[in-house]
């Protein structure tokens, strides 16, 4: 059953959330729009990810490496073949597929994933392959991280924008946040630890980047000082790059993202240790890092992010929507009239699990891909408004 709570968010704004209805119906209240959950697929296991192709198919990633397929409402009993291995391990596995924009006529699709490299680590990756007659075929490799460390923080959420660049997240890979902070690989943009990177549709490095030319800097480099970037949206509107991504315990961020700038980690945040809880972060603020737009504490565990621009739910036009994993909520984010700030909250699908995307329909409809750490079959459901 779902629940629904009053939160003060961050900027002192009181914001009601609403009661279910009784068990005995689906319905539930939110402001602008009461809505029902409606399931799509049962059966998946820790589905990571969703998409449509032009022909109304939806693909769905499962995170220990398998591409699943959604037809006239059914889910196909077959996987996908042709997919690379994965390295499914600790928070590795298959994580985004992306159609191409012009997939009617080109028929590329992009996974994110995580492969072994070398004999002791494990780096993001991207593939591009035609996908024909549900098979993924002359599947190519077009980028591969520059980064070590534990097996977490991968990133690997994609967008490509109206140009036709593709922006993908890379983790800081679980670096510790003790020491001498300047030197953090999240810090340091001579790696992959803790980027956002900006590739042509096919895997090369635009000339107008903001770091091209600078020898001390990976050149795909779009921005950095993140910590586990999760999510990844474009603005409908405006067009504007937006963000998510999980502070340690706290601080869990939404980031609008611009070209060449340092979000901070672990310079400032609002988190702390695990062990301890002491503060990691002598500031929260600080000259020449970027402040988030809006932060959680404590933390939700934020993944996957979209930003509404359907007609079903006319109330929520322009929205953030973030999922939460450990809050097991989904996030709704409205903004200011310029889009520039978060002026308020409201907490919708509660304790139905972890919910790790979220995503719009080309039906105009709000679909949740909830998941788990077990391995236990999970499900995709949609999110439908009861007038």
């Amino acid at each position: 059953m779902f629940r629904y709570i009053l939160k003060l968010v961050s900027t002192g704004l009181l914001v009601a959330a609403a009661t279910a209805v009784s068990a005995q119906s689906d319905m539930y209240y939110a402001s602008h729009h009461n809505y029902r959950v409606v399931p799509v697929a049962d059966d998946l296991v820790q589905p990571w990810s969703m998409a449509w192709l032009p022909n109304g198919d939806m693909l769905i990633t499962e995170k220990p490496g398998r591409l699943r397929v959604v037809r006239d409402g059914q889910l196909l009993p077959e996987a996908v073949p042709g997919i690379p291995v994965v390295f499914y391990n600790g928070q590795g596995g298959l994580f985004d597929v992306l159609p191409h924009p012009d997939f009617e006529s080109n028929r590329w699709l992009y996974l994110s994933y995580s492969r072994v490299d070398g004999a002791d680590n494990s780096i993001t990756a991207i593939v591009r392959g035609r996908f024909e007659n549900d098979r993924l075929t002359n599947v190519v490799e077009i980028f591969a991280a520059q980064a070590v460390g534990r097996p977490g923080h991968y990133g690997g959420k994609m967008v490509i924008d109206d140009d036709g660049y593709l922006f993908l997240t890379a983790g800081d890979r679980q670096a510790p946040s003790t020491g001498d902070l300047t030197i953090h690989p999240a810090q340091d943009p001579s790696n992959h630890n803790g980027v956002i990177l900006r590739l042509h549709d096919d895997g090369r490095i635009p000339d107008d980047n903001p770091f091209v030319g600078d020898s001390d800097i990976l050149p795909e480099i779009w921005s950095f000082g993140h910590r586990s970037p999760q999510g990844l949206a474009i603005h409908p509107e405006t067009g504007d790059l937006w963000e998510s991504e999980h502070g340690p315990q706290g601080g869990d961020e939404i980031n609008r993202i611009e070209a060449g700038n340092n979000y901070g980690w672990p310079v400032v945040g609002y988190g702390v240790n695990y062990v301890s809880g002491s503060p990691i972060h002598a500031n929260t603020t600080r000259t020449g890092y970027e402040s988030p737009i809006h932060f959680w504490v404590p933390s939700i565990a934020t993944s996957g992010l979209m930003i509404y621009s359907g007609d079903k739910f006319p109330g929520w036009y322009g929205s953030i929507f973030a999922g939460g994993l450990i809050g097991e909520q989904l996030a709704r984010l409205q903004l200011s009239d310029d889009y520039r700030e978060v002026i308020l909250e409201e907490t919708l699908a509660y304790d139905m699990g972890r919910i790790r995307d979220v995503r719009q329909g080309p039906d105009g409809y709000i679909y949740l891909a909830i998941s788990d750490n077990t391995g236990e079959p999970t499900s995709v459901v949609r999110l439908e408004p009861v007038e």
